[in-house]
């Protein structure tokens, strides 16, 4: 049996429980071996200038997983120049972790629904399977993007979590008008966003 490898991308900025529940989960109900938090390079949809400095991010997942042996960081999006493209990035780490290795990209449902308008979907799917994690208010049509995407039901598979409706964008505007952030990520990730002045200005963050 393969060694079964999840991955969870994102800006993380910052990282919050979110992030961390919804790995935890697809640890757990997928008996992963680990999960690889791969914090986002150049994302093609995020404008020049829209997101901290990739060594503030990847230093935040670097203090709030610490603990976790469940958890690893990649640095494998932020270490590449260009536009990050998932296929890319999944590409990358197949050569690193070789073909004995079965990857479980984490998605909530919203992305899902997109996945078909990626960039290259159909190697997507290919190199990867898909953790499909519940958004409010999103329903899959899974036949339709079957449609678009053959292979893709094969390759999907459904997650529950906890409902915490917290996101960094949510965080980064809480920093930024002085109210508190405790309880909603890791207390070392506070300390680091406090001690070096993140998200205080609109145009900090993505």
């Amino acid at each position: 049996m393969k060694r079964r490898i999840g991955i969870l991308g994102g800006t993380f900025d910052p990282i919050h429980y979110g992030h961390l529940v919804a790995a935890q989960e697809a640890h757990h109900q997928l008996t992963l071996a680990q999960v690889l938090f791969v914090p986002a390079g150049c994302p093609p949809h995020k404008p020049s200038g829209a997101m901290s400095p990739s060594n503030h991010r990847v230093r935040m997942v670097e203090l709030a997983i610490a603990d976790d042996p469940r958890f690893l960081l990649s640095r494998v999006d932020v270490d590449r120049p260009g536009p990050s493209f998932t296929v890319d990035m999944l590409a990358l780490l197949r050569a690193e972790w070789g073909p004995e290795v079965e990857f479980f990209f984490i998605v909530g449902s919203d992305t899902l629904v997109e996945i078909p308008t990626w960039h290259r979907p159909q190697r997507v799917i290919a190199l990867s399977n898909l953790a499909v994690l519940p958004r409010p208010g999103v329903k899959v049509d899974l036949p339709r993007l079957e449609a678009q995407l053959p292979g893709l039901s094969d390759r999907v598979h459904w997650l529950s979590m906890p409902l915490l409706e917290i996101s960094s964008h949510a965080l980064r505007e809480r920093v930024r008008t002085g109210r508190p952030i405790t309880y909603l990520t890791p207390p070392a990730v506070e300390t680091y966003i406090r001690a070096h002045k993140l998200y205080l200005h609109p145009s900090t963050g993505g």
